[in-house]
């Protein structure tokens, strides 16, 4: 059986949204086993087995995360200004490693922008690449001999992150398949013909959630990623580019293991400048 360990840190230009500022969380096999806020500038456990770790674990965490919280800040004011973006947007670190059943082992360490692509590593060539042209002065930088970022994220990826994940695998015990029904709040926009419907806290990470216009599916504009919350649950945004007034008729459709059967949320052929659903159990 392969296991994995990864960490999402994400940060925000302002504390809004009910998001905090900075968050940072870890995932043994996609279960969450630590967390940082920024509202409480502490690492905790999650996982309850995460708890048999000495203090001095989480002091250095918590040292490890502050020292994130301040890179990220400076990396989400970075990013807006190559865009030249004002108001509220966001900054992603992604990375982990795998260690497969044959003992063989591989890495990721990729950033993102709004929850699109924007720097990844490449774990070969230990260098960073620049998927968007306002990523190509920090790949430049990173890569550059006075810093080699690369070579420190490969390295990390090799050693570190294999035997800390070996060590959460001597901790961890068997977790029960838990299901939390599906909490979403629907936010449903039409900007420049572009729909969007925003999925929040729902648990297990895996779910379904497609824009269809008279029934049929609406291909996605971008990548979709589900993104991970303070508390253990998931969040996810999908968006679809629309044609006002065309008489059509838009839903979106989520379909998640904690429902029942699939949600549909019909906007009809009338559209609005702001509709919001919120849904509670």
């Amino acid at each position: 059986v392969d296991h994995t360990l990864q960490y999402y840190h994400t940060a925000v230009s302002s504390p809004d949204h009910e998001m905090p500022q900075y968050t940072s969380v870890g995932y043994v096999d996609r279960i969450q086993i630590t967390r940082y806020s920024s509202d409480t500038g502490r690492s905790v456990p999650v996982a309850h087995w995460m708890e048999r770790l000495e203090p001095e674990y989480w002091e250095e965490e918590t040292r490890n995360n502050k020292q994130a919280q301040e890179a990220s800040r400076r990396n989400v004011k970075i990013a807006m200004s190559r865009y030249n973006h004002t108001g509220f947007h966001s900054f992603q670190l992604m990375y982990g490693c795998e260690l497969m059943d044959d003992g063989s082992t591989r890495g990721y360490w990729q950033y993102g922008y709004d929850g699109k692509d924007f720097l990844a590593l490449d774990t070969e060539r230990r260098v960073y690449y620049p998927i968007t042209d306002q990523a190509q002065l920090s790949a430049q930088k990173w890569n550059s001999p006075e810093q080699r970022a690369g070579k420190r994220a490969k390295d990390y990826l090799e050693k570190n992150c294999i035997e800390w994940l070996k060590t959460y695998m001597e901790y961890s015990k068997k977790e029960l398949d838990r299901k939390v029904r599906l909490n979403p709040r629907f936010t449903l926009i039409v900007v420049t013909m572009k729909l969007h419907c925003q999925v929040y806290r729902f648990y297990p990470r895996d779910v379904d959630v497609i824009w269809k216009k008279n029934g049929i599916d609406i291909l996605p504009e971008d990548n979709r990623h589900v993104l991970p919350n303070s508390d253990g649950t998931y969040q996810l945004r999908a968006t679809a580019e629309v044609t006002p007034g065309d008489g059509a008729s838009y839903s979106c459709h989520v379909d998640h293991s904690s429902l029942d059967e699939p949600l549909i949320i019909m906007l009809g052929n009338t559209f609005y400048s702001h509709l919001m659903l919120c849904m509670a159990k």
